[in-house]
This record gives C-alpha cells, sequence and structure tokens, in this order.
C-alpha cells in the first residue's frame, strides 16, 4: 500500500515584489545578523508576525465589551508576554501592531544561546545547536528556530551528554580546540611532529 504524504499548512509567504531593493537590503542585514541559513526563515517569522498583526487588527474592530475581542484579545497578549515579544507594561492589542520582526528574532535559541555567552558567535551558536550541544530545561533542542520562553530564558544549557557541559569528559580539551583557530591548530600540530622527528633524530 502507497504511503498517502501528510499535507502541512502554509508556514511562509513569499514578497509580492521580488526585487524590491529596500527589502532585499533589509533581509540581508536581517540574515547576517540573526546568521539565519536564507530568506526563507526571515519570510517565515514575517509570515507568523503578519497572522498576529491581522488577528489584533480583527479585534480592534470590534466594541471593547465583545466577548470575541475581551477573550481573544487577552489569550493573544498572553501568548505573546509568555514568549518574550511583548513586555508586560504594553499589554494592549494598540501595542501588538507595532511589533517588529526583530523582536521575534531576538526570542530565537540561536539568538539566546550567543547572548548568554555559550557561543563564540551567532553562527558558533548555531552549529551547536544542530549538533545537540544545548538543551532548554531538561530537553534537548536541535532547532536554531525555536522560541524561547521567557520563563525557560534563564534555564539554556549545554546537554549532560555534551563534553562542552559542565563536568563532561574532555570538556577543557574540547573548549581549547574551539578556541584556538584552524590555521593555528595546524601550525601546532606540525611542529608538535617536527619536535618529534627530532627527537628520533637525536636518539
Amino acid at each position: 500500500m502507497s504511503r498517502v504524504p501528510k499535507v502541512f499548512g502554509k508556514t511562509y509567504a513569499t514578497p509580492r515584489r521580488p526585487f524590491e531593493k529596500e527589502r532585499l537590503d533589509q533581509e540581508l542585514k536581517l540574515i547576517g545578523e540573526y546568521g539565519l541559513r536564507n530568506k526563507r526563515e526571515v519570510w517565515r517569522v514575517k509570515y507568523v508576525l503578519a497572522k498576529i498583526r491581522k488577528s489584533a487588527r480583527e479585534l480592534l474592530t470590534l466594541d471593547e465589551k465583545d466577548p470575541r475581542r475581551l477573550f481573544g484579545g487577552s489569550a493573544l497578549l498572553r501568548r505573546l508576554v509568555r514568549v518574550g515579544v511583548l513586555p508586560e507594561d504594553k499589554m494592549k492589542l494598540d501595542f501588538v501592531l507595532g511589533l517588529k520582526i526583530e523582536d521575534f528574532l531576538e526570542r530565537r535559541l540561536q539568538t539566546q544561546v550567543f547572548k548568554l555567552g555559550l557561543a563564540m558567535s551567532i553562527h558558533h551558536a548555531r552549529v551547536l545547536i544542530r549538533q545537540r550541544h544545548i538543551r532548554v530545561r531538561t530537553q534537548m533542542v536541535n532547532c536554531p528556530g525555536f522560541m524561547v520562553r521567557l520563563d525557560s530564558g534563564k534555564l539554556i544549557d549545554f546537554t549532560l551528554s555534551s563534553p562542552l557541559g559542565k563536568g563532561g569528559p574532555g570538556k577543557m580539551l574540547v573548549l581549547f580546540y574551539i578556541f584556538l583557530g584552524r590555521v593555528k591548530r595546524r601550525k601546532m600540530r606540525k611542529a608538535e611532529a617536527g619536535d618529534a622527528e627530532n627527537a628520533s633524530d637525536e636518539e
């Protein structure tokens, strides 16, 4: 029996004008600043933001005492505060319309790992996450785009099985090799090989 493929909903929307200089420059800047892989990752966040703004606009058109606005609005605001995108002192639908793409990119696991000092660069943070070195609370997460909740922000650390984690075997050796550049490592190995040859010649 043939396998039925799973059909998922849309996760991003391509821009209407493909060659808009201002937008292209902005996207390129975001990719470099937040260590994103491609434009699709930017479009995915933009799509989520557009859906949230649309919901907020629809709720604002309703009457203030409308139950849909009361319950739907409070649920939306609570969700945004929990993720850390919206500050608690700005829990109003008007402030939701002012949200930017950077607010969401700041909450990505990749950005949080770099800001906590667990990685040397934003790109190194992505490598650590993909290689299963990072956990959030007790759960290992290997998705750089994972949205970190506000209460989980300080509970990001190396996994217990990672050699980079506290007390892991060979932690100091691994850290030493990471912080040492690739060229320096090669030179060091050559120097060690040369010393070994000289020692054997003397014998």
